[in-house]
Protein backbone atom coordinates (compact mmCIF):
# COMPACT_ATOMS: atom_id res chain seq x y z
CA UNK A 1 0.00 0.00 0.00
CA UNK A 2 1.31 3.33 -1.33
CA UNK A 3 1.15 5.63 1.76
CA UNK A 4 1.74 9.07 0.99
CA UNK A 5 2.94 11.69 3.56
CA UNK A 6 0.03 13.96 4.72
CA UNK A 7 0.10 17.54 3.38
CA UNK A 8 -1.66 19.86 6.66
CA UNK A 9 -0.92 23.73 7.31
CA UNK A 10 -1.61 23.68 10.62
CA UNK A 11 2.05 24.88 11.54
CA UNK A 12 2.11 27.86 9.58
CA UNK A 13 -1.01 29.40 11.56
CA UNK A 14 1.70 30.55 14.56
CA UNK A 15 4.00 31.60 12.58
CA UNK A 16 1.57 33.86 10.36
CA UNK A 17 0.26 35.54 14.06
CA UNK A 18 4.32 35.87 14.79
CA UNK A 19 4.24 37.46 11.10
CA UNK A 20 1.34 39.86 11.83
CA UNK A 21 2.41 41.20 14.96
CA UNK A 22 5.86 41.67 14.18
CA UNK A 23 4.32 43.71 11.43
CA UNK A 24 2.29 45.62 13.68
CA UNK A 25 5.37 46.47 15.93
CA UNK A 26 7.18 47.40 12.96
CA UNK A 27 3.70 49.78 11.83
CA UNK A 28 3.85 51.32 15.36
CA UNK A 29 7.68 52.06 15.81
CA UNK A 30 7.50 54.11 12.15
CA UNK A 31 3.89 56.11 12.99
CA UNK A 32 5.98 57.38 16.15
CA UNK A 33 9.16 57.51 14.59
CA UNK A 34 6.79 60.06 12.47
CA UNK A 35 5.17 61.45 14.84
CA UNK A 36 8.33 62.46 16.58
CA UNK A 37 10.15 63.89 13.81
CA UNK A 38 6.78 66.23 13.20
CA UNK A 39 6.82 67.38 16.63
CA UNK A 40 10.07 69.41 15.44
CA UNK A 41 8.30 71.13 12.51
CA UNK A 42 7.55 74.43 15.03
CA UNK A 43 11.28 74.11 15.72
CA UNK A 44 12.13 74.22 11.73
CA UNK A 45 9.70 77.08 11.35
CA UNK A 46 10.96 79.75 14.34
CA UNK A 47 14.48 79.28 13.26
CA UNK A 48 14.22 79.55 9.24
CA UNK A 49 12.55 83.00 10.35
CA UNK A 50 10.63 83.90 7.17
CA UNK A 51 7.35 84.71 6.29
CA UNK A 52 4.77 82.16 6.70
CA UNK A 53 4.14 81.79 2.95
CA UNK A 54 7.81 82.06 2.18
CA UNK A 55 7.86 79.10 4.43
CA UNK A 56 5.13 77.38 3.15
CA UNK A 57 6.29 77.86 -0.50
CA UNK A 58 9.75 75.96 0.44
CA UNK A 59 8.40 73.37 2.55
CA UNK A 60 6.47 72.88 -0.97
CA UNK A 61 9.53 72.84 -2.87
CA UNK A 62 11.86 70.98 -0.99
CA UNK A 63 8.42 68.13 0.00
CA UNK A 64 8.16 67.36 -3.81
CA UNK A 65 11.47 67.29 -4.47
CA UNK A 66 11.65 64.53 -1.66
CA UNK A 67 8.50 62.79 -1.93
CA UNK A 68 9.42 62.38 -6.29
CA UNK A 69 12.98 60.24 -4.94
CA UNK A 70 11.04 58.31 -2.35
CA UNK A 71 8.21 57.23 -5.38
CA UNK A 72 11.26 56.89 -7.84
CA UNK A 73 12.66 54.85 -5.27
CA UNK A 74 9.93 52.43 -4.74
CA UNK A 75 8.60 52.59 -8.07
CA UNK A 76 5.43 54.62 -7.67
CA UNK A 77 5.34 57.45 -9.81
CA UNK A 78 2.94 55.54 -11.50
CA UNK A 79 0.42 56.87 -9.35
CA UNK A 80 1.00 60.36 -9.81
CA UNK A 81 -1.45 60.03 -12.83
CA UNK A 82 -4.52 61.84 -13.01
CA UNK A 83 -7.78 60.89 -14.32
CA UNK A 84 -11.47 61.54 -14.44
CA UNK A 85 -12.14 64.04 -10.75
CA UNK A 86 -8.48 63.44 -9.23
CA UNK A 87 -7.51 67.12 -11.03
CA UNK A 88 -9.85 68.96 -8.73
CA UNK A 89 -9.65 67.07 -6.04
CA UNK A 90 -5.65 67.67 -6.04
CA UNK A 91 -5.93 71.06 -6.38
CA UNK A 92 -8.47 71.38 -4.44
CA UNK A 93 -6.57 69.67 -1.03
CA UNK A 94 -3.36 71.66 -2.19
CA UNK A 95 -4.94 74.87 -2.33
CA UNK A 96 -6.58 73.80 1.40
CA UNK A 97 -3.27 72.67 2.76
CA UNK A 98 -1.36 75.83 1.62
CA UNK A 99 -4.10 77.93 3.95
CA UNK A 100 -2.98 74.65 6.78
CA UNK A 101 0.54 75.57 6.73
CA UNK A 102 0.21 79.08 6.40
CA UNK A 103 -2.25 80.25 8.92
CA UNK A 104 -0.07 77.41 11.58
CA UNK A 105 3.23 78.94 11.02
CA UNK A 106 1.80 82.24 11.30
CA UNK A 107 0.57 81.03 14.63
CA UNK A 108 3.53 79.85 16.42
CA UNK A 109 5.07 83.27 17.46
CA UNK A 110 1.59 84.76 18.42
CA UNK A 111 1.45 81.53 20.87
CA UNK A 112 3.80 79.29 21.16
CA UNK A 113 4.94 75.74 19.31
CA UNK A 114 2.90 73.38 21.84
CA UNK A 115 0.17 75.53 22.13
CA UNK A 116 -0.12 76.46 18.66
CA UNK A 117 0.28 72.21 17.81
CA UNK A 118 -2.73 71.44 20.64
CA UNK A 119 -4.96 73.70 19.20
CA UNK A 120 -4.38 72.63 15.75
CA UNK A 121 -4.91 68.95 16.89
CA UNK A 122 -8.69 70.17 17.52
CA UNK A 123 -9.37 68.88 13.73
CA UNK A 124 -10.71 65.42 14.41
CA UNK A 125 -13.86 67.25 16.23
CA UNK A 126 -14.36 68.91 12.49
CA UNK A 127 -14.23 65.85 10.91
CA UNK A 128 -16.75 63.80 13.39
CA UNK A 129 -19.63 67.10 13.04
CA UNK A 130 -19.20 67.11 9.03
CA UNK A 131 -20.02 63.18 9.53
CA UNK A 132 -23.07 63.33 11.70
CA UNK A 133 -24.60 66.38 10.29
CA UNK A 134 -23.07 65.34 6.41
CA UNK A 135 -22.34 62.02 5.57
CA UNK A 136 -25.21 61.28 8.82
CA UNK A 137 -22.83 59.13 10.77
CA UNK A 138 -23.84 57.96 13.67
CA UNK A 139 -21.68 59.70 16.95
CA UNK A 140 -21.15 57.35 20.09
CA UNK A 141 -21.57 58.55 23.92
CA UNK A 142 -18.08 57.59 23.96
CA UNK A 143 -16.89 59.96 20.84
CA UNK A 144 -19.60 62.58 22.47
CA UNK A 145 -17.47 62.12 25.90
CA UNK A 146 -14.33 62.10 24.32
CA UNK A 147 -14.79 65.09 22.13
CA UNK A 148 -15.85 66.66 25.47
CA UNK A 149 -12.71 65.71 27.23
CA UNK A 150 -10.16 66.84 24.39
CA UNK A 151 -12.32 70.36 24.13
CA UNK A 152 -12.19 70.85 27.84
CA UNK A 153 -8.57 70.23 28.00
CA UNK A 154 -8.15 72.75 24.95
CA UNK A 155 -9.20 75.68 26.71
CA UNK A 156 -7.38 74.73 29.72
CA UNK A 157 -4.05 74.34 27.11
CA UNK A 158 -4.16 77.90 25.22
CA UNK A 159 -4.98 79.80 29.05
CA UNK A 160 -8.16 81.69 27.98
CA UNK A 161 -9.68 79.96 31.61
CA UNK A 162 -9.30 81.04 34.72
CA UNK A 163 -7.56 84.62 34.05
CA UNK A 164 -5.11 83.52 30.79
CA UNK A 165 -2.11 81.13 32.48
CA UNK A 166 -0.10 81.12 29.77
CA UNK A 167 1.71 84.35 29.64
CA UNK A 168 0.23 86.88 26.71
CA UNK A 169 -3.03 84.85 26.63
CA UNK A 170 -5.38 88.06 26.64
CA UNK A 171 -3.08 89.80 24.10
CA UNK A 172 -5.09 90.40 20.69
CA UNK A 173 -1.71 88.84 18.79
CA UNK A 174 -2.40 85.13 20.70
CA UNK A 175 -6.43 85.71 20.31
CA UNK A 176 -5.10 86.19 16.72
CA UNK A 177 -2.97 83.15 16.60
CA UNK A 178 -5.90 80.76 18.33
CA UNK A 179 -8.12 81.81 15.61
CA UNK A 180 -5.35 81.35 13.19
CA UNK A 181 -5.11 77.76 14.44
CA UNK A 182 -9.05 77.20 14.35
CA UNK A 183 -8.81 77.94 10.57
CA UNK A 184 -5.90 75.72 9.63
CA UNK A 185 -7.37 73.16 11.34
CA UNK A 186 -10.73 73.64 9.80
CA UNK A 187 -8.35 73.62 6.33
CA UNK A 188 -6.69 70.62 7.35
CA UNK A 189 -10.15 68.85 7.96
CA UNK A 190 -11.25 69.63 4.44
CA UNK A 191 -8.13 67.66 3.54
CA UNK A 192 -9.08 64.48 5.21
CA UNK A 193 -12.64 64.91 4.28
CA UNK A 194 -11.91 65.11 0.72
CA UNK A 195 -8.75 62.39 0.69
CA UNK A 196 -11.70 60.11 2.49
CA UNK A 197 -15.28 60.90 -0.09
CA UNK A 198 -13.07 60.94 -3.19
CA UNK A 199 -10.74 58.38 -2.54
CA UNK A 200 -9.54 58.55 -6.27
CA UNK A 201 -5.84 59.78 -5.21
CA UNK A 202 -3.01 57.25 -3.17
CA UNK A 203 -2.04 58.86 0.10
CA UNK A 204 1.27 59.31 -1.35
CA UNK A 205 0.08 60.71 -4.79
CA UNK A 206 -1.61 62.89 -2.75
CA UNK A 207 0.61 64.25 -0.85
CA UNK A 208 2.96 65.28 -4.00
CA UNK A 209 0.12 66.81 -5.45
CA UNK A 210 -0.72 69.08 -2.40
CA UNK A 211 3.66 69.96 -2.57
CA UNK A 212 3.06 70.81 -6.09
CA UNK A 213 0.04 72.76 -6.24
CA UNK A 214 1.49 75.09 -3.07
CA UNK A 215 4.68 75.54 -4.77
CA UNK A 216 2.72 76.75 -8.18
CA UNK A 217 -0.02 79.00 -6.47
CA UNK A 218 2.85 80.83 -4.30
CA UNK A 219 5.54 80.85 -6.82
CA UNK A 220 5.07 85.36 -6.42
CA UNK A 221 5.59 84.87 -2.72
CA UNK A 222 9.16 85.46 -2.51
CA UNK A 223 8.86 88.50 -4.83
CA UNK A 224 6.10 90.34 -2.27
CA UNK A 225 8.05 89.03 0.83
CA UNK A 226 12.08 88.66 -0.05
CA UNK A 227 14.15 85.15 -0.46
CA UNK A 228 16.01 83.69 2.53
CA UNK A 229 19.58 86.12 3.06
CA UNK A 230 21.33 83.07 4.79
CA UNK A 231 22.54 79.18 4.44
CA UNK A 232 21.14 78.86 7.89
CA UNK A 233 17.48 80.08 6.91
CA UNK A 234 18.00 77.69 3.59
CA UNK A 235 18.96 74.40 5.67
CA UNK A 236 16.08 75.00 8.24
CA UNK A 237 13.45 75.14 4.99
CA UNK A 238 15.19 72.18 2.99
CA UNK A 239 14.61 70.31 6.50
CA UNK A 240 11.18 71.49 6.87
CA UNK A 241 10.68 70.15 3.22
CA UNK A 242 13.35 66.64 3.34
CA UNK A 243 12.59 65.72 6.59
CA UNK A 244 8.73 66.83 7.64
CA UNK A 245 7.28 66.18 4.84
CA UNK A 246 9.15 63.95 2.05
CA UNK A 247 10.77 61.36 5.26
CA UNK A 248 8.00 61.83 7.40
CA UNK A 249 5.19 61.08 5.50
CA UNK A 250 7.50 57.97 3.69
CA UNK A 251 7.46 57.06 7.17
CA UNK A 252 3.47 57.91 8.07
CA UNK A 253 2.42 56.08 5.13
CA UNK A 254 4.42 52.85 5.44
CA UNK A 255 3.37 52.36 9.16
CA UNK A 256 -0.18 53.15 8.24
CA UNK A 257 -0.57 50.54 5.87
CA UNK A 258 0.63 48.01 8.89
CA UNK A 259 -1.84 49.20 11.68
CA UNK A 260 -5.73 49.31 11.89
CA UNK A 261 -7.28 52.81 11.87
CA UNK A 262 -7.94 52.67 15.20
CA UNK A 263 -4.31 52.79 16.50
CA UNK A 264 -3.38 55.01 13.74
CA UNK A 265 -5.58 57.60 15.37
CA UNK A 266 -4.10 57.03 18.68
CA UNK A 267 -0.46 57.40 17.26
CA UNK A 268 -1.01 60.52 15.56
CA UNK A 269 -1.29 61.77 19.20
CA UNK A 270 2.72 61.48 19.44
CA UNK A 271 3.11 64.85 16.55
CA UNK A 272 1.38 67.12 19.46
CA UNK A 273 3.14 65.36 22.58
CA UNK A 274 6.23 65.80 21.12
CA UNK A 275 5.85 69.32 19.89
CA UNK A 276 4.81 70.21 23.39
CA UNK A 277 8.22 68.57 25.23
CA UNK A 278 10.27 70.53 23.00
CA UNK A 279 8.48 74.20 23.06
CA UNK A 280 9.88 76.94 25.13
CA UNK A 281 7.47 78.90 27.35
CA UNK A 282 5.48 81.82 25.45
CA UNK A 283 7.06 85.48 26.10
Amino acid sequence: MDHKPSVTFQPSRPIEVGACAKREARGQWLMIAGGVLLGTVGVFVEEANQHPLVTVLFRCAFGALALLAWGVATGRTRELRLRGRSGWIVCATGCLMVVNWALFFAAIPRTSIAVATVVFHIQPVWIMVFGALVLREHVTAAQKAATAVALGGLVLTTGLWGGGSVAGASGSGYLTGLLMCLGGSLSYAGVTIIAKTEKVVTPFALAWWQCAVGMLVLLWVPWAHGWPSDAAAWAWLAGLGVLHTGLAYAILFTGMACLTLGRVAVLQYVYPLTAGSLSQPHV
